[in-house]
């Protein structure tokens, strides 16, 4: 709000540059607004509409504030990676002092590290970003190390399996086309080793969940037992069983097919394809569902789980088709700058949006909107030196 305010009393008419890209949040916060008219909960969707502002209000900002320089984006990337190492030191030391207290481990992994509310999976995207800014520094000082080591280490206790899986991708990447000049096949090695050496550090912990993931993707009834749930559920029953039981457990596959399976019967069952059920109104059907499948009451509060999944359910396919434009440009505008922070975050945000509806909270939508302003809006243009007559 300060930089809405800043933006507001700053403006001067001549500062104002049209940007498509930028243009694209804005198209789909009015599409937000005018889905009030068919709101199955019209009192949900209004309340939505100021926590998904940021769709219109930071695009705007950006539009009518002169542009930034290169050198003044990458000034901000660099508050944001220190600010991150100061949240990784942060849940480090206040685990720390839990454990001091309780002697339970698990306050050092997974949402126990952070608390649910500020969410393990996404805490993971937020230092991914940071940990890029300082893994592609050409001239590293002592801090820049330190940072990468200790948010590398953050980053696996955080234990999103998503997440890790994508970053080592990214990592490689990295490794192998960025620092190409600067680091030999073994240096590239040594890094890879060090990370499965810290991984089998903390094996019970990550092995679980992983395991876990592996198991009810490859068998039709999972075998690994969860404590005080009798039957964790497998992907294939998530799809096809008509009835659940109350004390069935989802891993996070199982659940987001059960959640796929759902909005493929709310399409079947409703003419929702076009218009969606409206900004924030599926959840009723949500829950509606639950109580069909005969599910425990605690999966009320569960959303698709899919950001694309859960536009189209709110949106309809016009909904979904803008926010696949602006992921898409987003993409490109990455590839093309040859920023790796940039892809980093595109591809972050890609992967997340399969598996999280990160934009139905309001820190992801103010995080991915920030960023997607950032890493597309246009640079300031410098005037080109004339060159000097040498006749």
């Amino acid at each position: 709000m300060l930089l809405v305010g800043y933006s507001l009393v700053k403006f001067k008419p001549r500062n104002f540059t049209f940007q498509k890209a930028l243009v694209l949040p804005i198209l789909l916060y009015g599409l937000m607004a005018l889905s009030l008219f068919w709101s199955i909960d019209f009192k949900e969707s209004v309340h939505a509409l100021s926590k998904e502002i940021a769709f219109i209000l930071l695009p705007l900002c950006f539009l009518i504030n002169p542009l930034l320089a290169k050198a003044e984006k990458d000034k901000i990337l660099c508050y944001y990676s220190y600010a991150y190492l100061g949240y990784a030191l942060f849940y480090l030391l206040k685990a720390v002092f839990r454990y001091s207290i309780t002697k339970d481990p698990s306050v050092f992994f997974y949402h126990e590290l952070v608390t649910f509310d500020v969410n393990a999976i996404h805490m993971s995207v937020y230092i991914s970003v940071a940990f890029f800014y300082f893994f592609i520094k050409k001239e590293r000082n002592l801090l820049d190390k330190i940072a990468i080591a200790l948010l590398l280490f953050f980053l696996v206790l955080l234990s999103s399996k998503n997440i890790i899986i994508v970053f080592l991708i990214l990592l490689f990447l990295a490794s192998f086309f960025h620092l190409k000049t600067k680091w030999n096949s073994t240096k590239i090695s040594l890094l890879f080793l060090a990370i499965l050496v810290f991984g089998f550090v903390f094996y019970g912990k990550l092995k679980d969940r992983f395991l876990l993931e592996i198991d009810s993707n490859t068998t039709e009834k999972t075998n690994i037992q969860t404590p005080g749930i009798e039957n964790n559920v497998s992907v294939k029953d998530a799809w096809n069983k008509q009835q659940f039981q109350t004390n069935d457990f989802f891993a996070g596959t199982a659940l987001r097919v059960y959640q796929a399976r759902i909005f493929s019967e709310m399409l079947h069952e409703d003419p929702i394809f076009y218009t969606g059920y409206g900004l924030n109104a599926v959840q009723s059907k949500i829950v509606a569902k639950r109580k069909q499948h005969n599910l425990y009451q605690g999966y009320d509060k569960f959303n698709f789980h899919n950001q694309y999944l859960q536009f189209f359910a709110e949106l309809g396919v016009f909904g979904v088709i803008l926010f696949l434009l602006i992921v898409a440009i987003n993409l490109k505008n990455a590839i093309k700058s040859k920023n790796f922070v940039a892809i980093s975050f595109a591809i972050l945000m890609i992967s997340l949006f399969l598996t999280e509806s990160f934009l139905s909270r309001q820190r992801g939508i103010v995080f991915f909107v920030i960023m997607y302003c950032i890493f597309n809006s246009k640079y300031k243009a410098f005037p080109q030196p004339k060159e000097q007559n040498l006749q």
